[in-house]
């Protein structure tokens, strides 16, 4: 055992391998940790929220303080809120099984993760009996307040701890500019080093490896160490100073790496009591076997783009440089004392004129409908009159000797015309238009009903207005009106709408 243990320790190209190959595994699953790990099954639930709050696909949701998930899609839907219909935000959620099924009265909400703007989404299990099944939908009413802003609380600190704030952002600012040409060097250095790295992935590739259970194993060590993470943050902070000291006294550091050998012996004779993690890290090994097979493939073009990166970063220095001057016009800025104001004001005016925008946002984006009120104006408010001014508003012109005209302000029912006259002659005034028509339907497609040509002869959902005989109390008839504003069926696009291919909101650019 103690010729093996020497053996091993004497292999630089083996543990050279087994080190790259840890590297490689911990940034593949950094990498990969907002969309989980690959092949796994998943426990899939939308959820209805009022509002999505700055939350981007590939955001974690969180049970208990852990990740069990993440946020696959964000889509715009519509919801009968109060008795009104309202656009809301449905997120697509991709949760692990472990978590599989959640109560009916499961509570998701929309929490920061930190102060620079990144969120999350929490779930709060809930204790009914009844669950939801896999691609089922959260209704709204589980839906829990949004969490403040940023803007929001940086409104509550006080003068002197944004004054630190500016110092500690102005500080990071001349961290990285002075980092420029080492960050580059380091790059450099690195290419000899993946040149040489094919027959060490040559051998990690090896069956006789037995690598196939590192990730399981590392998924169950960073589960273990997850509950000590603000011990974990001690620790790093305590070794920076471990490396500090060490860093003064080199003759030291020398001497331990004179005695590594003996104490590789002793670790090597412990390793028959350490079996059970050797077994579940030669099934990790297996299972890594095909990935680390496309190594050898895939090695030649990240030297590639590693050659190809060394001309962008020799223009990181200048980059830092103008950094520096972005942090220092960041930091006037902040110092201004109209700036929190201005934002408040923003702020207010998003909140404002959001509503509004989203409302309006159909009617112009896939009908068009600006230029359709603007394009007819004159045409339908005006007329020329030969031999006087040149134009009159007929808006104002109405026929006073009709009854229940456009004019007439005490009116109960819309206007129309006598069931005996014929609305297309004489000066009288019928109500053809379709007020308040749709943009879109339901599910987003275009019905853009205003701007289309023609009118329907009679289209009444409810006929409250029956035809009348002509009399001296004649209040309204119902054989020309149009009373109902949604046309049944898809009016499809205007003209510059179809024209652009907008078939629906989702294919507004």
């Amino acid at each position: 055992m103690r010729n093996a243990g020497r053996q091993l320790s004497a292999s630089p190209v083996l543990i050279g391998a087994v080190t790259v190959l840890l590297v490689i595994v911990a940034v593949f699953i950094s990498y990969n940790a907002n969309q989980g790990l690959p092949f796994v099954p998943t426990y899939k639930l939308n959820a209805d929220v009022l509002n999505a709050a700055k939350l981007v696909p590939g955001n974690e949701v969180r049970a208990g303080g852990f990740r069990v998930g993440s946020v696959e899609g964000i889509t715009v839907v519509r919801r009968q809120i109060n008795g009104q219909e309202r656009s809301i935000a449905q997120l697509e959620l991709k949760l692990d099984k472990d978590i599989e099924p959640l109560s009916v009265d499961t509570k998701v909400g929309v929490r920061p993760r930190s102060a620079l703007g990144l969120k999350y989404v929490e779930l709060l299990p809930g204790r009914s009996e009844r669950t939801f099944e896999d691609g089922a939908t959260i209704p709204l009413r589980n839906a829990t307040p949004p969490a403040p802003e940023l803007e929001d609380v940086l409104s509550t600190f006080g003068p002197r701890t944004r004054e630190d704030a500016q110092k500690a952002l102005l500080g990071f600012g001349d961290a990285f500019a002075g980092r420029g040409a080492d960050i580059n060097e380091t790059i450099r250095q690195l290419r000899p080093f993946l040149v040489h790295l094919t027959p060490v992935m040559r051998n990690l590739s090896s069956p006789r490896s037995e690598l196939r259970n590192l990730i399981p194993a590392l998924g169950a060590a960073a589960a273990e160490v997850a509950p000590v993470a603000e011990v974990q943050a001690q620790l790093l902070s305590d070794l920076g100073d471990t490396f500090a000291a060490l860093n003064r006294n080199p003759e030291a550091l020398q001497d331990t790496i004179a005695q590594t050998p003996p104490t590789l012996e002793a670790a090597t004779a412990s390793f028959r009591v350490q079996t059970p993690f050797l077994a579940r890290f030669a099934d990790v090994s297996r299972r890594l076997q095909p990935g680390v097979a496309e190594l050898p493939t895939a090695l030649p073009l990240i030297n590639g783009a590693l050659a190809a990166g060394v001309p962008a970063f020799e223009q990181t220095p200048e980059l830092s440089d103008d950094l520096q001057d972005l942090f220092e016009a960041l930091e006037s800025l902040s110092e201004a004392p109209d700036t929190l104001v201005a934002l408040k004001d923003l702020r207010r005016a998003v909140q404002v004129s959001k509503p509004a925008l989203v409302h309006v946002a159909p009617y112009q984006t896939v009908c068009n409908y600006l230029v359709y009120f603007f394009n007819p104006l004159g045409t339908h408010l005006s007329e020329t009159v030969p031999g006087g001014t040149q134009e009159r508003i007929k808006a104002k012109l109405v026929d006073l000797t009709q009854v229940n005209t456009l004019g007439t302000t005490e009116s109960k029912r819309p206007v129309d015309v006598p069931s005996n006259e014929d609305p297309n002659e004489g000066a009288v005034q019928a109500l053809h238009a379709q007020p308040y028509g749709p943009a879109i339907d339901s599910k987003g497609r275009a019905d853009c009903q205003t701007g289309q040509t023609g009118y329907p002869n009679r289209l009444v959902a409810d006929p409250r207005w029956p035809a009348a005989p002509a009399g001296p109390n004649f209040k309204g008839g119902g054989s020309h009106v149009v009373v109902d504003s949604n046309t049944p069926g898809l009016a499809g696009g205007t003209y510059k709408s179809r024209q652009l291919g907008i078939k629906s909101l989702k294919d507004v650019p």
